[in-house]
């Protein structure tokens, strides 16, 4: 029936209508520290089944198929893609990637525990380590890595030991530890914005380890993550959306077109 065929197509532009929103947001992210995309997954909707599968035809035997229209898609998730990005080489000591598995800790505003895989830090007037942001001062670790004043030359080592130097001793002197978190579910984690994620009941708990212990990946100073989006691959994408959105469009055209025909037709 035509007019079905206006409502199922209709699902198929509200979905690629979706799938778009997502190829922007990968594609404004491009250059996000750290940013990981995200792919729109879809799945069909109900089906009216006229013959169903293995009905007795009029001599009494079964049939091999059914007669079974379905009535269009929708999404039926968005699965962040969590691969390594590319590694840019800063040479700022405070630059700080993480190569393999694991998130950055750090504490938000109310407290809670936030995670993230940019690691630009900053030093805030306290010496406490910090997220880079202009806006909220988020401590890293709860703000148990600091810096006294003077110091100088300082270095995170791949193990994530925080080290630095002060005038009068030629030996490194320990600001803290840096310890990350894993995710049995990583796609569970809620995504906060401003790089950030934060912990839910899909996720599971989070395992904390140091770098390079316990399947954690090592960390890496002087170098940041950059997005993982290939932007030759999202500007593909775009165009079979738009493409196949063009298509649904067509499809709910043709449907008019047929309902004008018959209701021309009932005038005679």
């Amino acid at each position: 029936m035509s007019v079905q065929t206006l409502y199922t197509a209709a699902t198929g532009m509200e979905a690629m209508e979706t799938k778009l929103d997502v190829i922007a947001n990968n594609l404004a992210n491009i250059n996000t520290t750290g940013f990981k995309k995200g792919r729109a997954n879809f799945e069909d909707l109900f089906y009216r089944n006229e013959v169903m599968p293995g009905a007795e035809d009029q001599s009494g035997s079964m049939t091999a198929t059914g007669t079974a229209i379905g009535l269009g898609t929708s999404v039926s998730s968005i699965q962040t893609d969590f691969r390594q990005g590319a590694f840019l080489d800063t040479s700022n000591p405070l630059d700080v990637t993480i190569v393999g598995e694991g998130f950055f800790q750090a504490q938000d505003t109310d407290g809670t525990t936030v995670y993230s895989r940019a690691g630009n830090f900053s030093i805030n007037a306290n010496g406490q380590l910090v997220l880079g942001s202009a806006s909220v001062g988020r401590l890293v670790q709860g703000g148990d890595i600091t810096f006294p004043e003077g110091a100088r030359d300082i270095s995170i080592s791949s193990e994530g030991r925080v080290q630095y130097m002060v005038d009068g001793s030629t030996d490194p002197q320990e600001a803290g530890q840096l310890e990350l978190a894993t995710f049995i579910n990583k796609e569970g984690l809620e995504k906060l914005g401003e790089n950030l994620f934060r912990e839910t009941y899909s996720s599971g708990s989070p395992q904390t380890a140091n770098p390079g212990q316990d399947g954690v990946g090592f960390v890496k100073s002087g170098m940041l993550e950059a997005s993982n989006v290939n932007p030759v691959q999202e500007l593909i994408d775009l165009i079979t959306t738009q493409r196949s959105f063009e298509l649904n469009s067509q499809a709910v055209q043709a449907g008019d077109a047929i309902l004008q025909l018959v209701a021309n037709l009932r005038r005679y």
